[in-house]
């Protein structure tokens, strides 16, 4: 197949969607199709593709909202007609590109990686929420149909008036990440000893990720076990004003690759507290909190610190197995040469469902 991707985010920025984006495109050109990227121009990489203008969030350049270009698509799309598009990103670049799609008959899935409505209100815009959830709905539903990682986020959409929702998990790279790449050098810089607990956060530090939540989190877990280190992996807009408020803790900037699957594994529990996340409850390989719920979330963090968690780590391990990046760019792929064909989406299986969890653990 020839397949398009249109996105604001890409390589080699640092962010979950991003990471997703890099893997799907890479899985799906080595199984023999033929990929284009279209992405913003200031994403300076060897990603071959169509480079855009575009604009950074205002507080938080690192986010870009490409341009529209939809006569620009259009024109190039009727030279090199692609087999599917895929629009990862809601921006007026995204839009645009479903419009060309649609003037041509093409069939263009949306992806909805991320809850931007949620966000009006973490930048100061909480009345536009509600109008933020309007024009996603109107942006997915002009789309042949829309990917969702989670069931919880399908219900959710559902509710809300969004069409065609269909099941695409995020993989998981379980030959990198793994128990076997713990470091006790790397505990050592952290100030970690042998037996001491550390907690970890990987993420974007932006305001949308809750984390006054997992610092008083820390603080509390810090309280009772004096040893406990915690550790910030990521950059983003709080990141200066995090170090000079609590410069107890340890902040590693943005890891990749190998590094970062390092950090995971020399961790002993994963914290995550983001309310803009989607989630599926399982209470099996982790713990969750419901959203909002500050006290909830505190009491189960220090509840977990103290628990023998072998099985829960086991459990995870096994869970993780379940979305290999390989599963979910075989099935992907013939999500993708069923919309190709004009045909319906596959059904949702169990076994590709990944698990989200509100607090993991490693």
């Amino acid at each position: 197949m020839n397949i398009t991707f249109v996105t604001d985010t890409y390589t080699p920025q640092a962010n979950g969607v991003a990471t997703t984006l890099e893997r799907l495109v890479k899985g799906l050109r080595e199984r023999g199709h033929a990929v284009d990227v279209i992405r913003p121009a200031v994403l300076a990489c060897d990603e071959e593709g169509m480079q855009v203008p575009s604009i950074g969030l205002p507080g938080y350049k690192e986010v870009r909202f490409g341009f529209p270009m939809k006569l620009i698509l259009q024109a190039r799309w009727y030279k090199r007609r692609p087999d599917v598009i895929y629009v990862a990103t809601e921006t007026p670049l995204g839009v645009s590109a479903i419009s060309a799609a649609r003037a041509l008959g093409i069939p263009a899935a949306s992806g909805f990686h991320t809850n931007f409505q949620q966000y009006m209100a973490h930048y100061q815009f909480p009345l536009l929420e509600e109008a933020a959830v309007r024009y996603l709905r109107h942006v997915h539903n002009r789309s042949t149909c829309t990917f969702v990682p989670s069931r919880d986020g399908i219900a959710d959409l559902d509710s809300r008036g969004f069409e065609n929702l269909e099941l695409l998990p995020k993989g998981v790279d379980t030959k990198r990440f793994s128990p076997r790449k713990r470091s006790q050098a790397l505990r050592q810089s952290w100030g970690a000893r042998e037996h001491s607990l550390v907690g970890l956060y990987v993420g974007r530090i932006a305001p949308e990720k809750n984390l006054p939540l997992l610092v008083e989190a820390f603080l509390e877990i810090q309280k009772r076990i004096p040893d406990f280190r915690g550790v910030f992996v990521g950059d983003g807009p709080k990141l200066e004003e995090l170090k000079r408020e609590y410069p107890q803790f340890h902040y590693a900037g943005i890891k990749r690759g190998e590094e970062l699957a390092e950090h995971y594994a020399s961790a002993d529990v994963f914290l995550f507290p983001s309310t803009t996340e989607t989630h599926i409850v399982t209470g099996e390989n982790g713990f969750t909190a419901p959203f909002e719920h500050r006290e909830a979330y505190l009491d189960i963090a220090l509840r977990a610190v103290k628990q023998d968690l072998t099985q829960v780590r086991s459990n995870a391990s096994a869970s993780a197995r379940k979305v290999r990046w390989k599963k979910v760019i075989k099935r992907f792929e013939k999500q993708l040469s069923l919309l190709a064909a004009g045909e319906t989406v596959l059904p949702t299986p169990e076994s590709l469902e990944l698990e989200e969890l509100s607090i993991s653990l490693s």
